[in-house]
């Protein structure tokens, strides 16, 4: 077995465990980009042949074909990638660089090949017109945005469940803290604030909101006495609290889109295990990979 073989198996039996340690395929598929039908025709391969299973197939080149081309399953993690995550190229590639430790170049020539090099209307990018000036607190805690995201599940009986994803982002870092709570209230909006503060390692000076009723006279003045400012945006201007209303549509895109609601302790845990994902872990284009922790970490240095 050649170098390079020895390294894919060595990629795959890495998977393979991986899989076998936390005893959730569909987690392990989600983490390496890669789809359950792939993961279970390795685990078969594995078990007719072994190790030898698990070596690429190298079929003879055919008339038209591209030898530099990227391999078959570099190009299955891409397709993955941009049909579950709806991630653009240049993420997919921060992507595969950071957790597969490969340097792609041509991802969006196979988007492209395989039709995808568009994204659904519902999740093309929109710009912002010229006359609104895009800005970006430099200092952590200087600037927290807070908003609201209305979930709607459905129990095993089929019945609606109504939950409320309080959600709080630092404008330097992107850093965020995230809470489900089962009413939309004052009440609520209070005990999240007061999570957001022991959740930040930093001092937070603003508060910024929408003028919704969740936020009003209980919330504003327990924020003011905390010694934190209290700022709501003007009516109609939710692009003024752009940071949180833009994580909100990754939440839909990358957690709730493949979340299967079974009962709030659970939909508790996991959104714990999103929350650390994000900020830890998840490539952010506007560091230009980097994740918040890691731009957190720099700017606090």
């Amino acid at each position: 077995m050649n170098k390079e073989d020895q390294k894919t198996v060595n990629r795959k039996m890495k998977i393979l465990d991986y899989a076998k340690e936390i005893g959730n395929v569909s987690k392990a598929c989600r983490y390496f980009g890669i789809s359950r039908e792939t993961f279970y025709e390795w685990k078969r391969s594995f078990s007719k042949k072994g190790t030898e299973g698990l070596v690429n197939k190298k079929p003879g080149l055919v008339p038209g074909s591209c030898p530099w081309r990227i391999q078959g399953e570099v190009e299955e993690k891409i397709l993955y990638l941009r049909k579950t995550y709806h991630f653009g190229p240049q993420r997919i590639s921060w992507y595969l660089e950071r957790y597969h430790g490969l340097k792609i170049k041509g991802v969006y020539s196979v988007l492209k090949r395989n039709g995808l090099n568009m994204l659904p209307a519902s999740e093309r990018k929109r710009s912002i017109p010229s006359k609104f000036t895009r800005y970006e607190k430099q200092t952590p805690g200087h600037h927290v945005q807070i908003d609201v995201k209305f979930l709607v599940f459905k129990n095993s009986a089929g019945k609606n469940i109504k939950r409320f994803q309080y959600t709080a982002i630092d404008d330097a870092s992107r850093i965020r803290a995230l809470k489900i709570y089962k009413k939309h209230n004052q009440e609520c909006a209070v005990q999240f604030v007061d999570y957001v503060i022991k959740k930040f390692s930093f001092r937070i000076m603003m508060i910024r909101t929408d003028n919704d009723h969740e936020f009003q006279a209980k919330f504003h003045w327990h924020v003011e006495d905390m010694g934190i400012k209290h700022v709501y945006i003007k009516p109609g201007t939710p692009r003024l609290n752009g940071k949180v209303e833009r994580s909100h549509r990754t939440d839909e895109n990358e957690f709730y889109q493949l979340l299967e609601y079974k009962d709030d302790v659970d939909l508790e845990a996991k959104l714990s295990e999103w929350e650390k994902f994000y900020n830890l872990h998840r490539p952010h284009g506007a560091f230009k990979g980097m994740t918040p922790f890691e731009v957190l970490r720099k700017k606090l240095a």
